[in-house]
């Protein structure tokens, strides 16, 4: 489904990515690991046209993405749940839905709420509400099923796990796995918790400054030594 070779990306002058290598399969869950500053976000940024790729080629079903605007992007069946959900603060969760509804259009709309508000029990609860006023995992809900709403074939998700309680972040990663396994849905995953997103994972790269350093099966990264003294030991 998606085939990144040789991407470099980076902000201005500051070059971020260095030559990086990533393939997503059909109905895979990918995930990407490493430390604050890695270059975990860009790489994801840049999937979706912002910043600009300065190398390398991004193949999304056979078609190049690189150079296209974020709208096309989108359009052409990708979404993203950014870091820090930047959800709208002051709309209502149901006025957030629809905004992740707008690249496809009224026609499967009711359809696509009442999946997303299955898979999200509390968000029903909520939907007049503001957004601004729900709690960070409700939030996190909420910024998942906005990026639902836009249909997409492959569902990029940065740090759904960041800054929740325990019990909450177990909930997030359970729904990313119905997600995957009732929906059919392909999900690439950033995480800084690499325990929870390996376990997930069919595969998984470890990044280090830019670049992807190792590659392989969830459970195969998991049991490795040096990934394990230093994601999951508390080393760096």
């Amino acid at each position: 489904m998606l085939k990144v070779r040789g991407l470099c990306s980076g902000y201005g002058r500051i070059r971020v990515l260095e030559e990086v290598d990533l393939d997503v399969e059909d109905g895979e869950i990918v995930t990407l690991i490493g430390a604050n500053g890695a270059g975990k976000t860009t790489l994801l940024m840049t999937l979706c046209g912002k910043p600009q790729a300065s190398a390398g080629s991004i193949a999304f079903r056979g078609q190049e993405l690189r150079g296209l605007a974020t709208y096309q992007i989108i359009r052409r069946g990708i979404a993203h749940s950014p870091e820090g959900r930047r959800i709208f603060p002051r709309l209502t969760v149901l006025e957030n839905l629809q905004m992740g509804a707008v690249v496809c259009g009224p026609d499967h709309f009711q359809a696509d709420l009442d999946m997303v508000l299955d898979l999200f029990p509390r968000l029903r609860e909520r939907l007049k509400q503001r957004a601004g006023t729900l709690s960070g995992g409700e939030q996190q809900m909420l910024a998942i099923g906005r990026a639902l709403m836009g249909r997409p074939q492959l569902l990029l998700l940065d740090e759904p796990s960041l800054g929740l309680a325990p019990m909450i972040v177990r909930q997030i990663f359970d729904i990313i796995r119905t997600i995957n396994r009732e929906r059919a849905m392909t999900v690439l995953l950033v995480e800084q918790n690499a325990f929870h997103a390996l376990k997930l994972a069919h595969r998984g790269y470890v990044m280090v400054n830019g670049a992807v350093t190792m590659q392989g099966g969830g459970e195969e990264l998991l049991a490795r030594p040096e990934v394990r003294a230093a994601y999951l030991e508390g080393g760096h």
